[in-house]
């Protein structure tokens, strides 16, 4: 379901960007319950499914955009397992090398930043 500007959401969850329904009132943005698959009440407050969740969020009430992130203890337990988490980057051929395709290796990754 396309949801316009004027009655949407773009919330960003675990790295996927969708659209919700929801609106702005008072500073707080309100979600149609149906659209986090919660039933009960008709709208909720997102900054408090946030909070009871434990997850981090920002927003921007402007632009009607969302980041719903991660939780402090799943962050927790993803140190405390020593497994870096996925990411995929492309060599200087543009081939594009996935760390998940090197589980069970040994791998030497160099970093810099000019800053």
């Amino acid at each position: 379901m396309t949801t316009d500007k004027k009655d949407g959401l773009t919330l960003i969850d675990d790295g996927r960007a969708g659209e919700i329904r929801a609106r702005v009132a008072g500073g707080r943005v309100l979600v149609a319950a149906d659209a986090l698959g919660a039933g009960g009440a008709a709208e909720v407050d997102l900054t408090e499914v946030a909070g009871r969740l434990g997850r981090p969020l920002a927003l921007d009430v402007e632009e009607r955009a969302a980041w719903l992130g991660v939780s402090a203890a799943a962050r927790a337990r993803a140190l405390a397992s020593l497994e870096a988490p996925d990411f995929a980057l492309p060599d200087l051929a543009g081939r594009v090398h996935r760390l998940s395709e090197h589980r069970g290796k040994k791998v030497f990754l160099v970093a810099y930043a000019s800053w």
